[in-house]
């Protein structure tokens, strides 16, 4: 086993990615309301700011900054993969360890988490976030795409509305 430690800064901003144990769902696009209802929800119990997020069939990306003096995305985290499942009916396989620890077996285990370090990257996880569906192929444009916050950037002027918009647009790549 490894010795993986998540690194916790209080008020800090971090990407994170979070899947589902099936990647060939599209549970959460399907179940977009139940997870916007999720989120907002455990924010009113926890609060974060969402910086960007983009939601997609089986996975989903984002940015989030937590309030100063508060480091625990990891009960965030716990708190939304367990709403939104207790609200799903129950019709996944279970494993042998899943249904011995009595686990739904919806959200892989862990998730990936970046602790921002400035403000370059920032922006280009930030990009990237919002280039996703593009880089998947779900959409043709950027702004094709409803399940993400380059919706909101647009409003606020941090996009144009045709930013990442096709095959000779610049791509973002990998953080």
């Amino acid at each position: 086993m490894s010795n993986y430690r998540r690194a916790r800064v209080p008020g800090a901003t971090y990407f994170f990615t979070v899947n589902l144990r099936n990647r060939s769902s599209d549970l959460l696009v399907r179940e977009i309301d139940l997870l916007r209802a999720t989120v907002r929800a455990t924010r009113q119990r926890h609060p974060f700011h969402i910086d960007a997020w983009v939601v997609l069939p089986e996975h989903m990306h984002c940015l989030w900054t937590l309030p100063e003096g508060n480091a625990n995305f990891a009960l965030r985290w716990k708190v939304i993969k367990f709403a939104f499942t207790k609200r799903l009916a129950k019709t996944e396989t279970l494993n042998a360890t899943q249904r011995t620890r009595g686990e739904r077996g919806v959200w892989q285990r862990r998730y990936w988490e970046h602790l921002i370090r400035d403000d370059l990257d920032y922006q280009r996880h930030f990009d990237y976030i919002h280039a996703n569906p593009l880089k998947h192929g779900h959409v043709q444009r950027v702004l094709d795409w409803p399940y993400s916050s380059f919706h909101r950037a647009v409003r606020h002027g941090l996009y144009p509305p045709d930013w990442c918009g096709g095959n000779d647009e610049m791509m973002v790549g990998e953080p």
